[in-house]
């Protein structure tokens, strides 16, 4: 199918074939007829992408000290690949679509096939929308007309916000598509509103609607709103505009009343004056897009919808009121169109976003993709790895396919395996863009969403599943099945009932490996050889900055992450549990805060005597090293700092051994799990390890 994508290191958009998406239990797979271009949001995207190194840096001083942070704890290559990383990844553009309903997931209530929907789906011939963001059209509503619902709700919810009143005068800044619409729902409401701008083709559209207009180019908008206000100040003030400039929000606070609200639903400078606020007790809120629930997400990715009781007005309410206006012709959105592209036709209208000929509505139209089997897989044509029957036999090597293609997989386990020799031959990811970008960045035969046929792909030797945790234990249990090598990026599963069925289902004449990396990295099989010359018990202290996570990310959530001692905590019982070669006698965990469970300390207590205490900790400094492991035995002691720096002291014959870029070990782990198939050695991680680190993982996580 057609999709439109972005570079945010070049800027560039292309229409590029993607995989149809899957549907998930609580969304709908929709089938696009109408998207709408946000010019305002599409256009600022663009631009950053068109930017230049430093002036993406300016926008973002945040970001630049995360990356500073970063190259003094990690080094500079690491920290430039990462970044080069984040910035190479497709971004899908769009978000009002509106199309016929194709599937819908096993718990979606409210819709069914056929159902002529709106949504925040991306500009794409079939997207996957989770139920809380789509809303049924009216019959009596166009497609073209409820293209332009999201933005409606917008508009909506920054006019709720204000709280307006029959009667109050509303200044609108900036009359581009949201603040038109701002205008007509204020207007709805019983609102004088006067509009402002520079573009004398948006201002008379205002006036069409209603408004008073002032023309920012020859007219003093803070006289007019005193005018227009009686001489009292204007009840309300919504921005709209997009804008670097402080101009907005301070011509804001001082043409209000006292006590008047200021609401910003575009992008604007935010350097305000004290004095002006202060003096006239003025409330000032940006507003949140399209209402409660945005960026929730047990509301909008687990369907949990907000009582109606508590919570009047939700995102999805937002866009079931915009269409109703659209309905009862209180909103009136036709004179708004002004461009008309055939999605093939994309990259002109991307055109028109990015010059200065006038625009305001573009629209997208679609054709009418039918589904199939097929059309969930892209063949990857200009992949090195397709062999044509006239070639000669090409050397065997392990071929392996990838469940997942996130940041991490993209970034490090690809490069790695084919640093390894390994075929690329299938990547599946569940919505297909990060599915595409990674398999022709990386040389796949082929991407797909279809992740069973992968799983049962014949041409496979071995399947490296990467995606979220949740998903790890069905799909391992199936690779095993169909008698598939499995490489599963840490965790291995989430419960003891996961790990009991695998375990059943596990034969030595397939490799099963965890991504338990740190044991492969060459300073750790460096104290691994020092300490298995010294006889005796073993004291070990690692140290982790995790850093804080947000408690809404998805590791966090206990369902589908596991939380950070499942999902990485288990890393360091593995790597203790390799530095002592021997079995976990006891093990305990006391966390700092019960709610979180990511600041702990776990306790382990060996057969041999050895002790290890690991310190997982969020709630430090980014600026300290994230990793630091300690080892007192036989009278010396062995100090790693994030796998960069190792020093020896009162170690007979060893000093130091530094790196100068940190190595935790992901190539090496790799590469013995592809050696380990190919050449028949030993398996790198024996599996007795691997269930006991999950088992115990497991059980820390519960107490």
């Amino acid at each position: 199918m057609k999709q439109i994508l972005q570079s945010l290191k070049t800027g560039l958009t292309k229409v590029t074939e993607v995989p149809v998406p899957n549907v998930s239990s609580r969304s709908l797979l929709i089938k696009t007829s109408k998207t709408l271009v946000s010019a305002g949001t599409e256009r600022m995207l663009v631009e950053f992408g068109k930017a230049g190194w430093i002036n993406k840096a300016r926008q973002q001083p945040d970001k630049v000290k995360m990356v500073l942070n970063k190259i003094s704890t990690d080094g500079l290559k690491p920290t430039i690949e990462a970044v080069y990383n984040k910035l190479d990844q497709p971004l899908p553009l769009g978000y009002c679509n509106v199309g016929i309903v194709h599937e819908v997931g096993s718990k979606v209530v409210n819709f069914k096939k056929g159902d002529r929907v709106i949504s925040n789906g991306k500009h794409a011939e079939v997207v996957n929308v989770p139920m809380n963001l789509c809303a049924s059209v009216p019959d009596v509503v166009s497609d073209e007309e409820a293209s332009f619902t999201v933005l409606g709700a917008v508009a909506l919810q920054g006019i709720r916000l204000i709280k307006p009143t029959l009667g109050e005068v509303v200044v609108v800044i900036g009359l581009g598509l949201v603040g038109l619409m701002t205008i007509q729902l204020l207007r709805a409401n019983g609102c004088k509103v006067l509009g402002l701008d520079f573009d004398q083709d948006k201002l008379s559209l205002a006036k069409k609607t209603g408004a008073e207009v002032v023309n920012l180019n020859n007219e003093d908008p803070l006289a007019s709103a005193n005018i227009f206000s009686r001489g009292r100040g204007v009840d309300a003030v919504i921005v709209t505009a997009s804008t670097s400039s402080d101009e907005p929000i301070q011509q804001a606070a001082k043409m209000c009343r006292k006590r008047g609200r200021i609401v910003l639903i575009g992008v604007t400078g935010l350097n305000l004056t004290r004095d002006d606020f202060f003096k006239k007790e003025l409330t000032f809120q940006v507003s949140a897009s399209y209402g409660p629930g945005r960026y929730d997400p047990n509301y909008e990715e687990k369907g949990q919808d907000y009582p109606v009781g508590f919570v009047r007005w939700t995102e999805q309410r937002n866009f079931e009121a915009v269409l109703d206006m659209m309905a009862q012709g209180a909103l009136d959105v036709k004179p708004l169109i002004s461009h008309k592209f055939d999605i093939s036709e994309a990259e002109k209208a991307y055109e028109v976003v990015s010059n200065s000929e006038p625009s305001l509505g573009i629209l997208l139209s679609y054709p009418g993709l039918e589904i199939t089997e097929a059309s969930k897989k892209v063949l990857l044509s200009d992949n090195k790895n397709i062999v044509k029957s006239n070639t000669k036999k090409k050397i065997n090597k392990i071929k392996v396919s990838f469940l997942g293609s996130g940041n991490y997989a993209a970034s490090v386990l690809i490069p790695a395996f084919k640093l390894a020799g390994a075929e690329l031959r299938s990547i599946g990811s569940n919505l297909g863009v990060s599915g595409i970008h990674a398999g022709r960045k990386h040389g796949f035969y082929e991407t797909t969403t279809d992740n069973n046929s992968l799983l049962n792909d014949d041409k496979n030797d071995a399947i490296v599943i990467a995606t979220h945790h949740n998903n790890h234990a069905e799909s391992v249990l199936k690779a095993l099945k169909a008698k598939k090598h499995v490489f599963v990026e840490k965790p291995l599963c989430l419960t003891l009932d996961e790990l009991d069925k695998i375990e059943a289902n596990y034969s030595s004449s397939n490799f099963l490996m965890v991504g338990f990396n740190r044991r492969f990295a060459p300073q750790i099989k460096k104290m691994k050889s020092l300490l298995d010359i010294v006889s005796g018990p073993k004291s070990m202290v690692m140290t982790i900055n995790a850093g804080e996570v947000a408690s809404n990310h998805w590791t966090q959530d206990l369902e589908v992450g596991g939380g950070r001692i499942i999902g990485e905590a288990c890393h360091f019982i593995d790597l203790l549990v390799f530095l002592v070669g021997k079995t976990i006698k006891k093990y305990q965990i006391q966390f700092m805060d019960t709610s979180t469970k990511d600041t702990a300390t776990i306790f382990l207590s060996f057969e041999d005597g050895s002790i290890g205490t690991i310190h997982y900790y969020a709630n430090g400094s980014k600026s300290f090293p994230k990793e630091r492991l300690e080892v007192f035995a036989g009278g010396g002691v062995l100090c790693l700092e994030n796998y960069r720096k190792l020093n020896g002291y009162g170690w007979p014959g060893f000093k130091k051994m530094n790196l100068w870029q940190q190595d935790k070990g992901q190539k090496a782990c790799v590469k013995a799990f592809i050696d380990a198939i190919s050449k028949g050695n030993d398996p790198p991680i024996p599996a007795k390890d691997i269930f006991e680190v999950s088992r115990i993982s497991i059980k820390l996580s519960k107490q």
